[in-house]
């Protein structure tokens, strides 16, 4: 009876005191330190430690200082790192359901595309992370993505022809941009402020805070508001990690993300006018192009998705698109 009784409490003990202790996690990004991404990660970090009152801590690695994104990604899949922000063309590159949020021109505005990504496309989507060794946590920011050039303004879609534009390795950036008749070029985003400045490329695409906060507006005068494709980063934890969790801090997890989240949608959306402004009054030509008439170009585009994306894929994410407007 003693022997039970002395083996429980040291179970108990042993119990209390894994409690206790402190849990390191990573979260690694691609946002540079100024950028609201870095701050909505560290606010993610600090409500996390305050909430476990520091029973968990998390160490940030911005800017890529553990790798390019999908190597990221990949370090998260297999539990080197614990936490990654991807965008959905990241994750693309794993299943195929996420290469459809990047579909050119499939979103109009920043409402149409929370309603989908917070709505139908998560419980259709998220699923298929856990296969892969995921846990989805919250829909971050990253934004619609406009075009920069150091050659000519963008005013219709035949200015687009024949410009060298960097693109990151999305493949629906990519075809967009080969539908428009440029010239595709993929670098590093390590290596684009080199490849600008030597005039190895023409053009580049980002969002309105990537373009800023890069100072990319420094080498390209031409600015054009094309918002050809929207994605945002995707918080993602290890699923062996989320497994070692309590219910109590997986709630804290996921709801410290939301609000992160919530504040870098906000915080991005509301600087943007400002920061287009800036840019102006630093001899930036920003210029508004008809989207629909460079939407009339994608039929190409959308051909050379079918296979990544998967053409049913594409038409049942379509309808969310199109009941979300």
């Amino acid at each position: 009876m003693k022997r039970h009784l002395w083996a429980l409490l040291i179970t108990l003990v042993a119990a209390s005191f894994a409690q206790a202790q402190t849990l390191q996690l990573k979260l690694a990004h691609y946002a540079a330190e100024s950028h609201p991404g870095s701050l909505a990660s560290r606010m993610f970090s600090e409500g996390v430690e305050k909430r476990t009152q520091g029973r968990i801590k998390i160490a940030l690695y911005p800017d890529n200082t553990m790798g390019s994104p999908p190597a990221v990604l990949e370090k998260t899949i297999q539990g080197s790192v614990d936490m990654a922000l991807p965008t959905q063309g990241q994750l693309g590159l794993h299943i195929k359901k996420f290469n459809c949020v990047m579909l050119p021109f499939i979103f109009e505005s920043f409402a149409q595309a929370d309603k989908v990504l917070d709505g139908p496309f998560t419980a259709w989507a998220a699923p298929d992370l856990e296969r892969i060794g995921l846990v989805f946590l919250a829909n971050w920011e990253w934004g619609f993505r406009n075009l920069t050039n150091s050659k000519r303004p963008v005013i219709t879609a035949g200015d687009v022809r024949g410009l060298v534009v960097r693109t990151p390795p999305e493949l629906s950036i990519r075809v967009a941009m080969e539908a428009l008749g440029a010239v595709v070029a993929t670098v590093d985003f390590n290596d684009l402020q080199k490849a600008l400045r030597e005039g190895v490329i023409d053009a580049e695409e980002n969002p309105i805070a990537v373009i800023y906060a890069n100072r990319i507006f420094d080498i390209h005068q031409h600015v054009a508001m094309t918002g050809h494709t929207y994605n945002s980063m995707v918080h993602v934890i290890n699923k062996e990690v989320w497994g070692k969790l309590t219910p109590e801090q997986q709630n804290i997890l996921r709801e410290e993300s939301v609000a992160a989240g919530t504040w870098m949608r906000k915080a991005l959306r509301n600087a943007e006018t400002e920061q287009i402004e800036r840019m102006r009054q630093a001899g930036v030509r920003v210029t508004y192009p008809d989207r629909a008439s460079f939407k009339a170009l994608m039929g190409s585009a959308y051909n050379r998705m079918k296979a990544a994306a998967g053409e049913e894929n594409i038409k049942e994410f379509s309808k969310m698109a199109e009941s979300a407007k």
